[in-house]
């Protein structure tokens, strides 16, 4: 096989757990399938029960995946980094999207229109397998974060959030990638409740808070244990 293909999406492509370690070919044919899209802070990508018909991955920026109950009250599913994916599912059946998707800062978008991804995953074997193998990776984790919120307690509940958001900066200084009242209904508590929280691992000298947003996690160890890593 001899692609040729331009390489300014290569590293959106490259930079997917679902395309890492395919060979330049196959990563070129996933590349002429992708469209770059932009979004401004408060934007919406999609929202609950829009067709969903494309595979998306996070270029850069940040984007929360949310629902809104009956009452009003959201729910924050999860939080997208760069490499991140979402739309998983439109790719193998007919859906509506069960969630909103808003950009929470200025954020680049690749995505890749399920028809065209079928074809890729049809004609290669290879893509297809790990394609597989990261969905059920993704399916996984979701499991274990849903027994986090239905069973542990808060500390640990915010714990695993606090080393999510390290190992995504790779430093132990940085700045919490949503308020606080985000990163309470993120865990499925109440900002009250969370105030209190950052108040006990400060007494712990686990951490220090610096403004409305800066963290500095101490004693990465200590936080795996409170977290049951």
């Amino acid at each position: 096989m001899n692609c040729h293909c331009q390489t300014h999406t290569g590293s959106c492509v490259k930079n997917v757990p679902i395309f890492k370690g395919l060979d330049d070919d196959e990563l070129c044919l996933v590349q002429k399938a992708v469209i770059s899209q932009t979004y401004r802070k408060g934007e919406y990508i999609f929202q609950e029960g829009e067709p969903s018909d494309s595979l998306y991955i996070v270029h850069k920026g940040l984007v929360k995946v949310s629902k809104i109950s009956d009452e009003g009250k959201e729910q924050i599913i999860r939080l997208l980094f760069p490499g991140d994916f979402f739309g998983q599912y439109a790719l193998l059946e007919n859906k509506q999207h069960y969630a909103h998707a808003e950009v929470l800062e200025g954020t680049s978008v690749c995505l890749i229109h399920k028809d065209k991804f079928r074809s890729i995953l049809e004609r290669n074997p290879n893509i297809a397998m790990k394609y597989m193998l990261v969905l059920s990776e993704r399916l996984q984790a979701a499991d274990e974060w849903i027994g986090a919120i239905s069973l542990m307690e808060v500390e640990r509940r915010l714990a695993k959030a606090l080393l999510t958001f390290y190992e995504k900066e790779q430093k132990d200084e940085f700045e919490l990638p949503v308020s606080k009242k985000d990163l309470a209904a993120l865990i499925g508590t109440t900002p009250e409740t969370l105030s209190r929280k950052f108040v006990y691992f400060q007494t712990l000298d686990l951490i220090d808070l610096k403004g409305r947003k800066g963290v500095k996690i101490k004693d990465v160890e200590r936080w795996k244990e409170i977290a049951n890593y």
